[in-house]
């Protein structure tokens, strides 16, 4: 609203300056693409992160699958070298040992996260593997997808009104930088011969 009311303050102010309209109008424009543009940008952005999401969903559903796994021993000890992305200092405690089958018929045993509070050798839980019984990650799912999405929209939105008026603050800063130039310019000529007598003043 202060841009609207600068551009009317402006309009036929016998002491408007160029740059006071430059600034009106730089105001103008900013708030327009924040309040405009920014939602747009976050939308776009949103509509095509979720596409995608939902691509690697359906991807990730069709190379893994659910297999069922027995305890062989439970682990009172973490393993020695854990892989960072599928273990942490909370599920340490139910790393056993197990064996499974994979999808293609193939046996395998190795060290893997239960999810039983208190596992005991026999006991059975579901584990993900790829086609050839390698244990993977759980696939993501859509809710996550869509919240991951939603989340990105959000960011890109902040992301572009923040970069709006980061432009706008720059382009003031210029135009006041020349304004005080300006200034300094017409002091210089007249600020020699200012207050004394018969120059004119």
């Amino acid at each position: 609203m202060r841009a609207i009311a600068g551009l009317w303050r402006w309009r036929r102010n016998p002491l408007r300056r160029a740059t006071d309209l430059a600034e009106a109008w730089a105001a103008l424009v900013a708030l327009a693409l924040i309040v405009v543009g920014a939602p747009v940008a976050g939308a776009v952005t949103g509509s095509l992160t979720n596409d995608a999401l939902l691509r690697s969903v359906e991807a990730q559903r069709a190379t893994r699958h659910v297999v069922t796994a027995t305890v062989l021993k439970k682990l009172d000890h973490p393993p020695l070298d854990p892989d960072p992305e599928t273990s942490s200092a909370r599920d340490a405690h139910r790393r056993v040992l197990a064996h499974w089958k994979g999808p293609d018929g193939s046996g395998h045993a190795g060290t893997v996260a239960s999810g039983l509070k208190s596992p005991h050798p026999g006991d059975r839980f579901t584990v993900w593997t790829d086609r050839t019984g390698r244990v993977v990650g759980r696939p993501l799912d859509p809710a996550t997808a869509t919240t991951h999405a939603a989340l990105a929209g959000f960011g890109a939105t902040l992301a572009s009104a923040g970069l709006v008026e980061g432009a706008r603050r720059l382009l003031l800063w210029r135009i006041v930088r020349r304004r005080h130039a300006r200034w300094d310019q017409a002091w210089q000529q007249a600020g020699p011969d200012w207050g004394k007598a018969g120059t004119g003043a």
